[in-house]
């Protein structure tokens, strides 16, 4: 039997007339509009040359038509490469020179630049589809066929490749099969008790894990519906929100809906679950979270060379910082970063996985895939964690955002829990500079809430109160913002090149800037 995740869709819902989404202007595509779809575009790429195990990138806006895409290059026995819609002209030419994939589907508007680009990386074909659902890969699908039959695919064969972020050094291309997906999937269906009966708004962007896997794709296995909308608007939200019973977000979601007038338990009386990833969830928007609406997030930890991996129970407590307890046939241990070797409940360290959910490996990269697992198959994450005593794991930063200061490790997550309890602290983040006398020193970049006042020195103040003082930063900088990637995610590295620039190993005191 085939466990080509297209062909496993069709058995799961046949050609029903229910409907799999409704996108922002209205119109519904059916469950049967999908499947039709969906081999339309099979049908379109293997009449481009593109045979299985071909790579087709995607850098377009997320519309209907780029879902039919998804699945039809699934069906295809094609490998989907999904690009941010953010990268430059430049930044795609990395992409398509170290996959190579056969065709490029991208805006008309992009079209002048990367054509030329694609053509000297080798890519056969460049197709166009932009918002409004047209372009030329649109207009080919069209003209084909519904009757495509799913290309025969193991649970090992590629399903498609999302490249890491690449905030140190370059991004690699993390391969996830038929199989890993589809077990990711069937394990959330459960654990998330999601059903037929089920509507998530879907505001999330589809080049990336949460959104067009944990969204799209488990929604679809489901049989479960979407509200599909382009973007995430908050206003717009909250006039949806009454339609839908599931919702998923990154964080900056939920604080974004916390400053909207208007948001209360009332109008999300028909939601059973808000689920939050990405990025971490700050313990004080979970609390204001529940005390206005009357729900706890929930909570859950994934990454790109794994799909989701922890969650916060459905039934029973969802800790505020906590990402819950490994989902089924997940193995998960807190290690030894040098060694491997497994630490005591309650002791920090690597967070390591092993399951039916982790990756095959960096594309075309040996040597990064060898370094990222361990000899008994456990992938290395490059976070930091650790497991209180009822099970749940509590992330505590990346291994490269650890500050060592004076021979005493700092973890940023600690800080940065405190910091963000203060009294007119919106939000923050905690880095290391380098100190020509500590080695590294500690930072806070603050982000004020709204017509606050507070100062550094009030900052410096309450954490000395609070934490060991070589964990109370050295120096205390407030912002308007911090540098976020398209996921919500604070980009550290950023923050790290900001302060080491303007501080060169500056032998600073305790000061404060504000």
């Amino acid at each position: 039997m085939t466990e080509n995740i297209f062909a496993i869709l069709e058995s799961r819902v046949a050609a029903s007339e229910r409907p799999f989404l409704t996108d922002g202007a209205g119109a519904v595509v059916t469950y049967g509009a999908l499947l039709r779809g969906a081999r339309q575009y099979a049908q379109a790429l293997t009449s481009l040359g593109a045979q299985p195990g071909d790579r087709i990138a995607v850098q377009t806006d997320k519309t209907v038509h780029s879902i039919l895409l998804f699945f039809g290059t699934l069906a295809a026995g094609c490998v989907y490469l999904p690009l941010n819609t953010a990268y430059t002209a430049h930044e795609v030419k990395y992409f398509l020179e170290d996959a190579g994939p056969a065709i490029l589907v991208c805006s008309a508007e992009s079209l002048p630049e990367l054509e030329p680009i694609a053509a000297r990386a080798g890519v056969r074909r460049v197709m166009t589809l932009d918002s409004g659902d047209i372009g030329t890969i649109v207009d080919l699908a069209a003209g084909q066929e519904a009757s495509f039959a799913a290309v025969a695919r193991s649970a090992d064969d590629l399903a498609a490749i999302l490249y890491t972020s690449g905030t140190t050094g370059l991004s690699k291309g993390a391969m996830l099969s038929h199989g890993n997906l589809l077990s990711n999937a069937l394990t959330l269906i459960d654990a998330w008790r999601i059903s037929s009966d089920d509507c998530l708004l879907h505001a999330l962007p589809i080049y990336h894990t949460h959104g067009l896997f944990v969204g799209a794709g488990t929604m679809a296995l489901a049989g479960a519906s979407m509200i599909y909308l382009p973007r995430f608007d908050a206003p717009e939200i909250l006039r949806r929100l009454p339609a839908a019973t599931m919702f998923m977000g990154v964080p900056t979601f939920y604080s974004r809906l916390l400053a909207q007038p208007g948001f209360d338990g009332t109008l999300v009386s028909n939601i059973r679950v808000f689920i939050s990833g990405s990025a971490p969830l700050s313990a004080q928007t979970h609390r204001d979270f529940q005390s206005r609406t009357g729900h706890a997030i929930l909570e859950r930890y994934g990454l790109t060379e794994t799909n989701m991996n922890t969650s916060n129970p459905y039934d029973g407590e969802r800790r505020p910082g906590a990402v819950g307890m490994p989902l089924a046939d997940v193995a998960l241990r807190i290690a030894d970063p040098a060694t491997g070797a497994a630490l005591a409940p309650g002791e920090t360290g690597s967070i390591e996985i092993r399951g039916p959910n982790v990756f095959l490996g960096y594309w075309r990269n040996r040597e990064k895939t060898a370094a990222a697992f361990r000899a008994d198959g456990f992938f290395i994450t490059g976070d930091l964690g650790r497991i209180d005593e009822d099970e749940y794991l509590w992330i505590v930063g990346r291994e490269k955002d650890l500050v060592i200061t004076g021979g005493f490790n700092v973890y940023p997550a600690e800080v940065e829990t405190e910091l963000d309890a203060i009294g007119g602290v919106a939000e923050s983040a905690v880095i290391g500079i380098p100190h020509p006398d500590f080695g590294e020193k500690v930072v806070a970049v603050v982000v004020r809430r709204e017509a606050e006042t507070l100062t550094a020195s009030d900052v410096i103040d309450v954490l000395s109160k609070r934490l060991a003082r070589f964990k109370v930063p050295k120096q205390v900088f407030f912002v308007a913002a911090l540098p976020r990637n398209t996921m919500g995610k604070v980009q550290k590295n950023i923050l790290r090149e900001t302060y080491r620039r303007a501080f060169p190993q500056d032998a600073g005191g305790a000061r404060a800037e504000g």
